[in-house]
């Protein structure tokens, strides 16, 4: 079993939609925070790239490709979803 298995049993899949209701903007932002990396276009040196964040917004990296960013997002265990 690797590291995106083990956390993958820790998911919180019991929270009813009242409990997901009553999380504060902040608790929201972290469920999930170790499994998901969102990614969305920006503009970087004139080009288009494609930043990664971690699911609370906090900036981890950058890609030239929604494709590599997309790569690094699941090669560090993480799930990639598309902001636009």
């Amino acid at each position: 079993m690797n590291d995106h298995d083990s956390h993958a049993d820790e998911a919180p899949s019991f929270l009813s939609s009242q409990m997901l209701r009553s999380l504060s903007n902040r608790d929201f932002a972290q469920l999930g925070a170790d499994h998901v990396a969102y990614l969305r276009p920006v503009v970087m040196n004139g080009a288009v790239a494609f930043s990664i964040h971690a699911a609370d917004g906090t900036p981890i990296g950058a890609a030239p490709s929604a494709s590599l960013a997309a790569a690094a997002i699941r090669q560090h265990d993480m799930e990639p979803a598309s902001v636009h």
